[in-house]
């Protein structure tokens, strides 16, 4: 009897500049809490890099069983036609083309996607929607982020009969990082949100696994979200 493989599930990455022995040069990298949660759960990880051509990223989407599109810097607003504001980050402009190819072609090969914090965001603007580019300044009222690099904690809240519900039950504390949220989602459903009312989830109920949680569950020791991608992923 073979032995049933490890689904492979492909994780985008940043392009940044970054140090470790010798080298001081601009580097392929994602945070290890990514790659840990997804092997405390059986999964093979392939990290996908900044700045994939469109055949390249076909050429990957081929080959894997799932994919997260993972957190990182602000998405450049330009995507979702608006003029950056003050708060926004520089843009990774390769980045976000490589992400903006990689959820497209997940979608149509129907492969389970989990979007986490930015990756969330990169969903809805590739769904049509827009983001809010600064969440104090526009009025929501709760701390998201105190600082960069620091987490919140809060409550969230969600759907019945959502997917995130069936994975995590209806009320969560949940880890925030973020300064920027959703404010339109385009054509994926909302089933999560915050006192204040910020998106904390997304989904489309025509798939089987595509969600985007606006918190950082690879930054807890809750595995139930990466335990139910590689579930779907099988």
């Amino acid at each position: 009897m073979l032995e049933r493989m490890s689904p492979v599930i492909a994780v985008s990455c940043y392009g940044e500049p970054a140090k470790w022995g010798a080298w001081d040069t601009d580097a392929v990298l994602l945070h290890r809490a990514y790659v840990d949660a997804l092997q405390d759960v059986g999964a093979a990880v392939l990290l996908v890099p900044p700045g994939a051509t469109a055949d390249t990223v076909r050429s990957i989407v081929d080959r894997v069983d799932g994919l997260i599109i993972a957190g990182g810097p602000d998405i450049d607003p330009n995507l979702y036609g608006e003029e950056a504001q003050p708060t926004t980050d520089r843009p990774r402009t390769d980045r976000d083309a490589t992400e903006l190819l990689l959820y497209p072609a997940a979608r149509a090969r129907q492969i389970p996607v989990l979007g986490i914090c930015r990756g969330m965001q990169v969903m809805a603007v590739a769904s049509g929607g827009r983001l809010v580019q600064d969440l104090p300044s526009a009025g929501y009222g709760q701390v998201h982020r105190d600082a960069p690099g620091t987490f919140e904690e809060h409550g969230a809240s969600f759907s019945e009969s959502s997917l995130v519900a069936q994975i995590l039950g209806t009320d969560l504390r949940v880890n925030s990082s973020h300064h920027q949220g959703v404010d339109d989602p385009g054509s994926l459903a909302v089933t999560g949100r915050a006192a204040d009312g910020t998106i904390e989830a997304l989904e489309d109920p025509q798939a089987a696994f595509v969600l985007g949680v606006q918190w950082h569950p690879e930054m807890t020791d809750d595995r139930r979200l990466f335990a139910a991608l590689v579930a779907a992923a099988n």
